[in-house]
């Protein structure tokens, strides 16, 4: 049995869709009744982080956890130790963690400390470091390309190496169902990486209107995130985001998704394709 946090997030949702059929799966909701999609034939559990009555039935004749940080808990000790010691306790075998890029050198990184805490654990781990989404231009900035035909992100001239979150879910399933991850880590990106004002032409072609790549400085950028209606927090995480590759910390290509899904990764220009009707008016 494979236990999949995070199931209502976009994440959780792809990995379980990959898994169905090749494992028994049980999905982890705060309300189940709530959950939304998800594998048709997996069991849901009702799951939460901050309240350790849940982890048992969660756990449960559980082999093998798919683990992913909700946004809102950032202290790594006090918010995942309980459900770690739960883990070791309910003798799970291998814990999959969904990551970020740079986690391991970054201490100021929620994931780096969660990373740190299942190493120590005993559990056997597998690290999966992803860099930024291409997911991220058909939620976070969808309204701006549709409305306003602009992405706006202080990024400057920085490139990203964007993955599709659904190559990172597959490359989840693999880690999850077969041997031989135990004790790695693997920094998952796409196979060119882009900067922005390229990503705006991408979707110019494809829209067949002009989209331009709006490059505020940050206290424009968070006015303007707070006029959208965005938490504070999550303008800072996307601040943080687009610093590191206006630094030039999120432009590296890595074999580690091809290998792990044995092809290439999707490419931004096929994503744009498939999602195009996001950004139409």
């Amino acid at each position: 049995m494979i236990l999949v946090t995070g199931s209502s997030g976009l994440a959780g949702r792809e990995v379980a869709s990959r898994l169905a059929g090749r494992a028994p799966v049980r999905l982890a909701f705060r309300d189940p009744a709530q959950g939304g999609e998800g594998a048709t034939d997996a069991e849901r559990v009702r799951f939460d982080f901050g309240d350790p009555s849940t982890f048992e039935a969660a756990l449960r004749g559980v082999g093998r956890v798919f683990l992913l940080r909700p946004p809102r808990l950032a202290r790594p000790r006090r918010d995942f130790g309980p459900f770690v010691a739960a883990m070791r306790r309910a003798g799970v075998g291998q814990v999959v963690f969904l990551s970020v890029r740079g986690a391991a050198r970054n201490p100021l990184l929620p994931h780096h400390g969660i990373e740190r805490l299942l190493e120590a654990s005993g559990l056997t781990w597998t690290h999966l470091r992803p860099n930024d989404f291409m997911q991220n231009f058909a939620t976070v900035h969808r309204a701006d390309i549709r409305d306003r035909d602009e992405i706006w992100a202080p990024a400057g001239r920085g490139r990203t190496s964007f993955v599709d979150v659904r190559d990172v879910a597959g490359a989840a399933a693999r880690t999850l169902t077969e041997p031989g991850h135990e004790r790695r880590a693997y920094t998952l990106t796409g196979g060119e990486a882009f900067g922005l004002a390229e990503v705006a032409v991408l979707l110019s072609e494809a829209l067949g209107r002009p989209v331009a790549y709006r490059n505020p400085g940050i206290p424009a950028f968070l006015r303007h995130n707070r006029a959208a209606g965005r938490p504070l927090a999550l303008g800072l995480v996307m601040t943080g985001v687009y610093t590191a590759a206006r630094l030039g910390l999120a432009a590296e290509v890595t074999p580690d998704l091809a290998r792990l899904l044995g092809r290439p990764p999707t490419a931004l220009r096929s994503f744009i394709g498939d999602c195009e009707a996001v950004w139409r008016r």
